[in-house]
């Protein structure tokens, strides 16, 4: 009987596969071997797409003439500087003696697609091949893998997928960098003055820019409304709270053309003339609503890569590529499951299981107490019946949770990467604990016909929080936002007002507000704008809903970013970690919005990356997928030939460039 052939995406991950395997494994140059097996691995990318000048040596100048470059057929090569590696898997996949290649390459479509380019170019033939598909690298985890391996035939459809993404984005590349450099960049570089300027462009990443851009020219815009709310100062039996002014039915400024929304006015005189009228009554008003409700606050779900990635550039002011970087390295270390993940639910499987997990975590000082209120009260029991495990939200990997293995290893972990784990852990534990209580009072008070509102909120049962932590009070509040937090005191005396009671009024005052201009990404909004087509949505349940159509994949969106940052496109502020473009970005968002406009669409897209999804599941052919990218890139490029359009753009550049004056001279 011959050997089998385990081939992982890098060392690391090969050696916990030679551990978990126990055959005695010695060291060769590039592999491990046993009587039984042998391990070997990748160091990333060994393979990649050959630039046009492979095709064809006139190519390599770029030219109209050689527009659009679509082969019907295209080449791949080994990279120069793995080549050594590439030699030896090649050599170990084409063994006599190996009968059975086992795929351990990362559990994903660009795992697949690293295998794959191997065995083509090594022209692997008649051997048994079967994928390893595994979500963490404990070793019950790749032991189960290599047990319930499927012929590497089943992700056909996924490295279809794979090879579309590469050709797509290969293709849009050269085409439309090559088109719009040789259509603009001497003009851009004139403005700057530069010797020259390449204008690169791709599906994810101008569409990235575009969203920045635009964000940055809507804030520019924004005129600065200011407004004026009436707030009426009251005391209740010792309890003195406000209460804000809204014209609602009976007003006298119901539907007043005076008013800025219905709680506040557009100058400051009409709210004075309001608070003249009122100072002159008898200044005792009466209650005619008192509401008392309670208001639960659900765990949110777990964390996926974006969900992580946002909440680390929120609390740890790190870039979404550091923290792709951190919990690739847990993983690694097997603290963590696969972060390389869109879903922010468990499957049912593992739900069954999650005990192991929680024991494992019992040796977890920081929250070692906290397990015990889940061990006590049996809480992960019927997990899989909560709307944190849904098998039909995973496609590849279920949410990053705790493995509760491989503890040893925090202690060579970073300090940032241990508050990154620590992290993971409070939100995998908080869905064990029960809903956070509120409880709300809402008082409506009438004074000469005008109504005043007052709400108040406040935490009774900390339930999940108790593992989180409190969120914070927001600082200042939106006109919309005026729910006050009391102190437990003030809370239980103004409790005891009853519908029918008359409240004196001691005071009124204007509180001057205007309104916000929006907000700029920063790195993390960033990413969850690309999960969700280019929106930016706060409430997490509506961001599940729509789920499914994101602009770059959770595995890219962080090294795209990168890429802008590093092409001097975009502009990151470490310390804030928010985003904004450079002169240079916007002037090529100027030229692609007057040229293919369809690149800086996130509908669109988001429409490309679903299209590659169906592939991968089946429900369209890459020939189809394939016509329709050819035919996008041919009408796009050939649109652009017969532009003629450098005078509006100059418009455009020295319409922008006031921005960046100190920039523009260095």
């Amino acid at each position: 009987m011959g050997k089998s052939l385990y081939i992982a995406e890098k060392p690391s991950v090969a050696q916990e596969f030679a551990k978990a395997l126990k055959q005695n494994m010695k060291r060769r140059d590039g592999w491990l071997e046993s009587d039984e097996s042998i391990v070997t691995w990748c160091v990333g990318h060994l393979v990649t797409m050959s630039y046009p000048e492979a095709y064809d040596p006139k190519y390599k100048k770029w030219s109209l003439s050689t527009l659009p470059f679509l082969p019907k057929e295209f080449k791949y090569e080994v990279i120069p500087n793995v080549k050594k590696q590439f030699d030896i898997v090649s050599g170990l996949l084409n063994r006599k003696d190996v009968d059975t290649i086992y795929v351990c390459t990362d559990s994903g479509r660009e795992g697949e697609y690293i295998y794959r380019l191997v065995e083509q170019m090594a022209k692997v033939k008649g051997k048994t091949r079967k994928r390893v598909w595994i979500d963490s690298q404990t070793e019950e985890e790749i032991l189960r893998g290599i047990r319930e391996a499927k012929d590497l035939s089943a992700y056909d459809n996924l490295s279809a997928s794979a090879y579309l993404r590469a050709k797509e984005d290969y293709l849009m590349g050269i085409n439309f960098s090559r088109i719009l450099t040789l259509k603009y960049g001497n003009s851009i570089a004139g403005f700057l003055h530069k010797n020259f300027v390449v204008l690169s462009a791709g599906r994810v990443m101008t569409c990235v820019l575009g969203m920045v851009v635009r964000r940055e020219r809507e804030i520019r815009e924004f005129v600065k409304t200011p407004f004026y709310r009436v707030l009426a100062n009251m005391d209740a039996d010792g309890a003195a709270f406000q209460g804000e002014w809204k014209a609602v039915k009976g007003s006298r400024y119901e539907m007043s053309p005076k008013l800025y929304r219905e709680n506040g006015f557009k100058d400051r005189e009409t709210a004075q003339e309001l608070i003249d009228e009122l100072m002159d009554s008898d200044r005792m008003g009466a209650l005619v609503s008192v509401e008392k409700k309670k208001e639960k606050k659900n765990p949110p779900l777990l964390f996926n890569l974006a969900e992580l990635q946002n909440e680390c550039s929120k609390r740890f002011k790190i870039s979404p590529d550091e923290t792709l970087r951190i919990v690739q390295e847990l993983y690694e270390k097997k603290l963590v499951t696969y972060p390389r993940t869109d879903a922010r639910v468990l499957s049912t499987a593992v739900a069954k299981e999650i005990h192991k997990n929680l024991n494992g975590l019992a040796k977890y000082e920081p929250t070692a107490e906290l397990l015990g209120f889940i061990a006590r009260e049996r809480t992960h029991k019927g997990l899989e019946k909560t709307r944190y495990v849904n098998d039909s939200q995973i496609t590849d990997h279920y949410a990053i949770i705790p493995t509760g293995q491989g503890l040893p290893a925090l202690k060579s972990v970073s300090a940032t990467g241990a508050k990154v784990y620590d992290l993971i852990v409070r939100r995998f534990l908080s869905i064990f604990y029960p809903p956070a209580v509120y409880q709300k009072l809402s008082l409506e008070m009438v004074l000469e016909g005008e109504h005043f509102f007052s709400g108040f909120k406040i935490l009774t049962e900390e339930g999940f929080y108790k593992v989180t932590g409190i969120p914070g009070n927001k600082k200042g509040k939106s006109e919309e936002d005026e729910e006050t937090v009391p102190d437990a005191e003030l809370f239980a005396r103004i409790q005891k007002l009853k519908k029918g009671d008359r409240i004196p009024v001691k005071g009124f005052e204007i509180k001057e507000g205007e309104t916000s201009p929006p907000k700029r990404y920063n790195s993390g909004s960033m990413i969850l704008a690309m999960e969700n087509a280019g929106q930016l949505i706060e409430d997490e349940e509506l961001r599940a809903q729509i789920k499914g159509s994101g602009i770059g994949t959770s595995a890219t969106r962080a090294e795209i970013l990168k890429k802008l940052i590093h092409i001097k496109y975009l502009s990151l502020n470490k310390k804030t970690q928010v985003i904004t473009p450079t002169l240079m970005g916007e002037l090529i968002y100027d030229a692609v919005e007057h040229s293919i406009r369809s690149l800086l669409n996130p509908e669109l897209t988001a429409s490309w990356e679903k299209g590659l999804t169906l592939v991968a599941e089946g429900q369209i052919t890459s020939e189809e997928y394939m016509q329709k990218l050819e035919h996008f890139i041919a009408v796009r490029t050939n649109g652009v030939v017969g532009l003629n359009n450098q005078y509006q753009l100059k418009a455009c550049y020295d319409k922008v460039s006031p921005y960046y004056k100190s920039m523009k001279k260095s």
